[in-house]
């Protein structure tokens, strides 16, 4: 009778923990919403570790948002201390060793850039689940985040969010062999009702360095294209389709880039003319893959936080119309 006792209570642990794995599925959704609202509308201070492609570098960033308006200032405390100041939509990336100030029309966040969000199209082609309690982080209990893929043409995540703010203190990017590819680690993390002025203005004086600008774009989505993937992986969609002139020549490029909500992997086709300045082959940078190759004539280059293989089919079925 106790073996039987026994294997009733086994088999109530294991619905029971079915029922949280479902119950965790489906606050998934409102949890990553939280996290992207903590990320833009706190104000906070805190140290960070960012890992990738076998190096680590600390980093410092205070955020504020005063009434709507983002102002962040994240300083590198590796090597020569480069600094990321974020006004409104303006982002200064300031270069002391190479006295260069990069201004771009975009938000140059490590912290961004690494983090994943929800849509139920991505349901057939990633797992969500959430695991609660989870470990302490910078002194902070958390929740952890899981998102696996279903196949293997794309990298999942892990995800540990502060229980109070839902704001991600650790986030990995996994590939298909569950190998990390790139992990970004809170030490020290605050939170406060404002944040002082001085503390997102840059202590570098920039007199003196190159101001470099993003060059104005003359490419134009939706005109006319000539080439198409003809073989994608399940989920995978066009986006954008747009042709211009290659940076700094005549010759034109085709620019695709294909999503499937949450993985996106960008592919340029390069006139026969142009140089020749992408080796063929595989190449990683950090959490980037890249892989070129050459297509009737072509170059054709795939890139994204994407496994090889993902690349590759995507590369190796283009076609022209």
């Amino acid at each position: 009778m106790t073996g039987g006792r026994d294997g009733c209570m086994c088999v109530l642990a294991l619905v029971a923990g079915f029922v949280a794995i479902e119950a965790g599925a489906q606050d998934v959704r409102a949890l990553l919403e939280r996290m992207h609202v903590a990320m833009e509308g706190l104000n906070y201070e805190g140290t960070f570790v960012h890992l990738h492609d076998g190096n680590a570098e600390t980093m410092h960033i205070a955020h504020r948002n005063e009434n709507g308006r983002i102002s962040e200032r994240i300083v590198s405390r590796d090597g020569v201390g480069r600094e990321i100041i974020r006004d409104g939509d303006k982002v200064w990336c300031i270069l002391p060793d190479s006295r260069v100030v990069l201004l771009e029309n975009r938000p140059v966040n490590p912290l961004m850039s690494a983090l994943p969000s929800y849509s139920e199209e991505l349901e057939p082609h990633y797992e969500f689940g959430l695991r609660t309690p989870a470990m302490s982080i910078a002194e902070r209990p958390t929740q952890l985040v899981r998102i696996r893929p279903r196949d293997e043409f794309r990298y999942g995540y892990r995800l540990w969010l502060d229980r109070d703010t839902a704001m991600p203190l650790k986030s990995q990017l996994v590939d298909e062999n569950n190998d990390i590819v790139e992990q970004i680690l809170f030490t020290s993390f605050e939170t406060f009702d404002s944040i002082p002025a001085e503390k997102l203005e840059s202590t570098i004086d920039t007199e003196g360095f190159r101001v470099v600008a993003p060059p104005q774009s003359d490419s134009v989505p939706g005109a006319s294209v000539h080439w198409r993937a003809s073989m994608l992986p399940g989920g995978f969609e066009l986006s954008i389709a747009r042709q211009g002139p290659l940076a700094g020549t005549e010759h034109q490029v085709e620019h695709h880039v294909y999503s499937d909500g949450l993985a996106t992997v960008s592919v340029f086709i390069e006139d026969p003319q142009a140089a020749d300045e992408v080796a063929e082959g595989y190449s990683r940078l950090g959490s980037t893959n890249t892989f070129s190759t050459t297509v009737s004539g072509r170059k054709v280059t795939a890139i994204g936080e994407v496994p090889y293989k993902t690349l590759h089919q995507i590369a190796i079925s283009f076609n022209a119309e």
